[in-house]
């Protein structure tokens, strides 16, 4: 507790070194303190007006999000506000963020800092508004959470520096983002919408002390702690950071290099497509290649993975795989990859431990047993990307979907043991006791996508 309070006084020293330094030049208000020049309301009805040098932002029934832009564009900067939320409100920064007519007639998209004022406690993490979704969730830095005030003004800080995004809540380092899909837009105070929940309405978000800076940015960047994880979305790429920390590809993006099917020593001569960085089975009439392991068998590491669903489509990724040249062999664990809604297996098995993101008929995905204030589970609808991620320590396996836990056993113990008894790998030699094995992607006759496939041996 000591390190972490020296720590956060460090980082506050350094913010208010670098403020002193910056006040001399550089630093622009985006607001004036009297009126809302250089700002325009895009999308929904909720009011915006400027009362005792703030801007506040009221919100309305039955209006969809509300955004007060920014008139320029910006691409690099670092950002400073203020902001606070009546009790209940959820509300963010758009940042890099756009509005055209060919996009959902006009509808904003982009990434977005978060302010969070629910028990879940995501303040500053970063969320691709009416696009891909949560990009980072503060699932990934929990111990951030607990530096948002609520009730209180907090202070954020921004820097988007090329393809890097991170955040600072009252100067604790939050997310820690890599990703490349938008380089510039413009900033906008969100209002979020309110249907039903009519307690909400009327309520305030304010917002003051608006700054930005976009020259010698690298003379002002923060340090970012080490312990704070980085996620990237740069597809089949791994960041300096990453490569440093262990990460390899297990697929490049481009090749068959470091697959073989099941049971060959040779990659399939049909039924997988490789295709704008994806690497898909069963597209179009490309069908019957059936399923494909690594080279390489591993034992404690953490996979990551982002699939792609097609309608009704049924897959998965698999570990702990026994199955050798000559020898096809594709029992092992499965991180079940599935289409929820429309395929007959999300019904079948027990408690639904055969649905997405389910390590395959023994152990059901739930958010819910490791934090109360998370749905069940967060996925994406059908054609947009999710992102897989297993963890193996030891006799320990956990699954997460997008970012968040779902399933986390322990091998060996009466629970686990109880679990393969009533499944259909009971009489399976061996099968919760497996120490490692190659990985698979499963061709279970369905369109789905892969990319973004990476392994670190722990």
């Amino acid at each position: 507790m000591i390190k972490i309070k020296r720590l956060r006084l460090i980082i506050l020293l350094a913010v208010v070194s670098l403020n002193a330094i910056a006040s001399k030049g550089g630093w622009e208000n985006l607001f004036n303190g009297k009126n809302l020049k250089g700002w325009e309301r895009i999308n929904g009805s909720a009011e915006y007006e400027v009362v005792k040098g703030e801007i506040v932002g009221t919100s309305k029934l039955n209006s969809q999000n509300s955004f007060l832009a920014t008139t320029r564009t910006f691409g690099d900067f670092i950002l400073e506000y203020e902001m606070i939320l009546d009790e209940g409100l959820n509300s963010g920064v758009q940042i890099r963020s756009e509005s055209k007519p060919e996009y959902e007639n006009g509808r904003v998209y982009g990434y977005q800092v978060e302010c969070d004022d629910s028990p879940r406690a995501w303040t500053a993490g970063i969320y691709d508004e009416s696009r891909r979704g949560w990009l980072y969730p503060m699932e990934y830095n929990q111990p951030a959470k607990k530096s948002y005030r609520r009730g209180q003004w907090n202070m954020f800080r921004v820097e988007a520096i090329g393809n890097s995004i991170r955040t600072w809540l009252n100067g604790v380092p939050c997310a820690n983002l890599v990703d490349g899909l938008t380089p510039g837009g413009f900033i906008a105070l969100q209002v979020h919408g309110i249907g039903k929940a009519e307690v909400n309405s009327g309520k305030t978000i304010r917002w003051r002390n608006i700054r930005i800076l976009t020259k010698n940015l690298q003379s002002f960047r923060m340090p970012m702690d080490s312990s704070v994880a980085e996620v990237s979305y740069l597809n089949n790429t791994l960041t300096v950071n990453e490569k440093e920390s262990g990460w390899k590809l297990l697929w490049d993006g481009k090749t068959t290099e470091g697959w073989r099917s099941a049971g060959l020593a040779t990659f399939p001569e049909k039924g997988w497509t490789i295709e704008d960085g994806t690497l898909i089975p069963n597209k179009g009439n490309n069908k019957g290649g059936g399923d494909i392991v690594t080279l390489q068998k591993y034992k404690n590491f953490i996979l990551e993975a982002d699939f792609k669903i097609t309608e009704g489509a049924n897959s998965g990724i698999k570990y702990f795989i026994r199955s050798e040249p000559g020898k096809k062999n594709t029992v092992g664990f499965e991180y079940q990859v599935l289409d929820d809604e429309r395929h007959p297996d999300a019904k079948e098995g027990i408690d639904g431990n055969r649905t997405v993101a389910s390590l395959y008929d023994l152990i059901p995905a739930n958010s819910k047993n490791f934090d109360p204030a998370q749905p069940v589970k967060r996925i994406n609808a059908i054609g947009q990307w999710n992102r897989a991620r297993i963890v193996v320590n030891g006799n320990r396996v956990a699954h997460y979907l997008n970012g968040i836990k779902v399933v986390e056993i322990v091998r060996g113990s009466p629970s686990f043991k109880e679990a393969i008894a009533k499944s259909k790998f009971s009489k399976t030699p061996g099968f919760g006791d497996f120490e490692d094995g190659y990985i698979l992607l499963q061709d279970h006759g369905d369109e789905v996508a892969f990319r973004n496939i990476k392994i670190k041996e722990l």
